[in-house]
């Protein structure tokens, strides 16, 4: 294998690890957050979001920091692995702009606490939420119509493009139904968004980086078997 086969090979298979390593971090992350906070804090009724309006928010905001950077490295493995096929790089690209939208809702626009203890949102919040379900349920959709035209990827093509539909229309009626406070299934918040992510995105985030690691080491592997050397043709042969 050479050099920059090598190097290739190796960056794909950490993307792979990155990919695999988000969603479980990040959500082994707020459930222990939870734990922490069991009777002041409902996961039913309250988004992932307010965990970083506590005096220890920092914890969750971080969460969201390393969510949306292991994203970014992961869509970029998934980049290099679909290219040259259009919608594979294109649907990269929208999962790279959700790990952005990651970053931003724990650095430029966490939630915040009032004085009563309430969770509000002090502007940006909800927005790049909205990015963010939006750029991934678009890039699983865009993504799956590449998986359909290569082998080693087309048993995951349904099933990731279910996940995105299902996303997209979720966002509707998550932002109608659910998310504002005068929604009548506003007590339900938290639920609903856990459901998304633990039901529809986050699988088939896990499926795409573990069929990426497979491959990558298939290829590896592939890589380092030698075929055995044959005598030339002016080799003479050998002696009894």
């Amino acid at each position: 294998m050479s050099t920059t086969r090598r190097t290739q090979t190796t960056w794909v298979t950490w993307a792979a690890w990155a990919g695999l390593a988000g969603p479980i971090v990040f959500t082994l992350t707020y459930m222990a957050q939870e734990l922490t906070r069991i009777g002041e804090y409902s996961p039913i009724e309250e988004p992932i979001s307010a965990l970083a309006a506590d005096p220890n928010g920092w914890i969750q905001s971080a969460n969201f920091v390393v969510l949306g950077l292991l994203t970014m490295v992961f869509a970029a493995g998934l980049y290099r692995v679909l290219q040259p096929s259009k919608p594979g790089m294109v649907g990269a690209a929208l999962l790279f702009v959700s790990g952005i939208a990651n970053i931003l809702a724990g650095t430029a626009f966490p939630l915040r606490e009032d004085a009563a203890g309430g969770t509000y949102d002090p502007g940006g919040h909800q927005p790049t939420g909205f990015v963010f379900f939006t750029s991934s349920a678009l890039a699983l959709l865009v993504i799956s119509f590449a998986l359909s035209k290569q082998t080693e990827w087309r048993t995951l093509a349904i099933p990731v493009r279910l996940a995105g539909i299902l996303m997209l229309v979720s966002n509707p009626i998550m932002g109608i139904l659910v998310i504002p406070d005068d929604a009548p299934l506003h007590d339900w918040a938290g639920l609903a968004q856990r459901g998304i992510l633990l039901c529809l995105l986050f699988p088939a985030r896990l499926a795409l980086s573990y069929r990426m690691l497979r491959l990558s080491e298939q290829t590896r592997s592939a890589s380092a078997i030698k075929p055995t050397a044959r005598p030339s043709a002016g080799t003479d042969a050998p002696r009894v």
